[in-house]
């Protein structure tokens, strides 16, 4: 299937518009921390978040509103996490309402996220006193508004739109995301909001986004730390007019490859702009025992600190890869593993048979400099294979979270 690539984020999809303002939840004030996303018509709604047991108000509501498997919009501010707080679920709640009352809509139909701060009630009069503005400026074009308004500490926007066909008819996924630290796999370690104008029941919607969160948001960490309000919905209004997708058939598993392409970009995104990040790692098992184990020893490597610290001053300690690999949670031979290293300067191979080969540490060194890393583990013990995304660990990250409530 051809897919390809579009402007226009979550508002490439027919009938979504999309908007972001500064309302005053953020202290700087030309800092955009608010941000709605509404279909014309009723869409599809499924959802995956977090699997911390300490969760953000907005999940509760939100699980609660897209029971019935339908939103008409989504509803996301930054600046303040609205967690652990006594009045955050009826906070929740209230922005629902200024969202339904301002759109005209049910409450129920709202989805709502929030990201920032934990633990400091989130201020409401912000919301009520621009939710009206915030809706004015709905429009076909606002996706980049959007992204903006729910970025903290991202340096940069996350955000893609494809183009594929379904039975004869062009359909579209758009997509917007934040995440920058505190993330580490365990659902969908960020928060990422699709549009879809893809007919599809709710349920096949579900099961999509189940199947495609394991193999991409699942597969980045950028500091192990799993957050709190982690969530990524997806609306599905129906509108590119394809045969309604009611089962697995050819036209779901297509709708899962160009899911998938959307899922991974973000992804990919993420990693790369990990806090204090300079280089984005791309860690490719191949020959495992099974594709979990791929998936347990790719992201290992991913989140080995001693490694990310390694990739940070580009020195080929390739040690530090089979010390995570040996300390996973599976079984494998290690006399049969070997690491490549390879960018976009080239590739040397660092391990053969669980041991070290010559190599030369300048040509390495030119490997390691490049933004890019892949770090490539043959296993040759079977079928499995799995890739997972992190980035370096530098000074920076530790300075950005040493203030960041500053």
């Amino acid at each position: 299937m051809k897919i390809t690539p579009i402007s226009g984020g979550v508002c490439a999809p027919a009938g979504f518009e999309a908007a972001g303002i500064h309302c005053g939840i953020a202290k700087k004030p030309d800092k955009k921390d608010l941000a709605l996303i509404v279909s014309e018509v009723d869409a599809a709604c499924a959802a995956v978040y977090t699997q911390n047991k300490v969760q953000g108000a907005p999940i509760w509501v939100t699980q609660e509103h897209i029971a019935d498997g339908k939103a008409r919009a989504i509803l996301c501010n930054s600046g303040n996490a609205n967690t652990c707080n006594a009045d955050g679920p009826a906070k929740a709640k209230r922005m629902c309402q200024l969202a339904g009352d301002a759109l005209d809509i049910p409450t129920e139909d709202v989805v709502v996220a929030s990201t920032g701060v934990i633990g400091q009630s989130l201020p409401i009069e912000p919301i009520e006193g621009s939710m009206h503005t915030l809706v004015s400026r709905l429009s076909p074009q606002g996706s980049g508004d959007a992204v903006k308004a729910i970025m903290t500490t991202d340096l940069a926007e996350k955000e893609i739109a494809v183009s594929f066909e379904l039975g004869g008819k062009t359909c579209t996924i758009g997509g917007i995301a934040k995440g920058s630290g505190m993330i580490h796999p365990n659902m969908a370690t960020m928060l990422a909001f699709i549009t879809t104008d893809v007919c599809i029941s709710s349920g096949q919607l579900q099961a999509a986004l189940d199947s495609v969160v394991k193999d991409t948001f699942n597969m980045v960490s950028v500091d192990g730390d799993t957050s709190t309000n982690d969530m990524c919905a997806v609306l599905a209004n129906g509108l590119a007019g394809n045969t309604p997708i009611l089962e697995d058939n050819e036209d779901f598993e297509q709708f899962v490859s160009a899911l998938t392409h959307v899922c991974i970009y973000l992804a990919r995104s993420m990693a790369a702009d990990g806090e204090g990040a300079t280089k984005l790692l791309e860690c490719r098992v191949t020959g495992a025992p099974t594709e979990k184990a791929a998936r347990i020893l790719a992201k290992s490597v991913i989140t080995s600190s001693l490694f990310k610290a390694a990739m940070f001053g580009e020195d080929a300690n390739w040690g530090r890869i089979l010390c995570a690999l040996g300390y996973a949670p599976c079984d494998f031979d290690i006399d049969l593993v070997a690491v490549t290293l390879a960018s976009a300067a080239g590739s040397v191979e660092v391990c053969r048979m669980g041991a070290g080969v010559s190599f030369s540490e300048e040509e390495a060194k030119k490997v390691l400099q490049e933004k890019e890393i892949e770090i490539l583990v043959s296993l040759d013990q079977g079928d499995g294979v799995a890739v997972a995304w992190g980035c370096d660990l530098s000074y920076d990250y530790v300075k950005i979270n040493g203030d960041y409530r500053s």
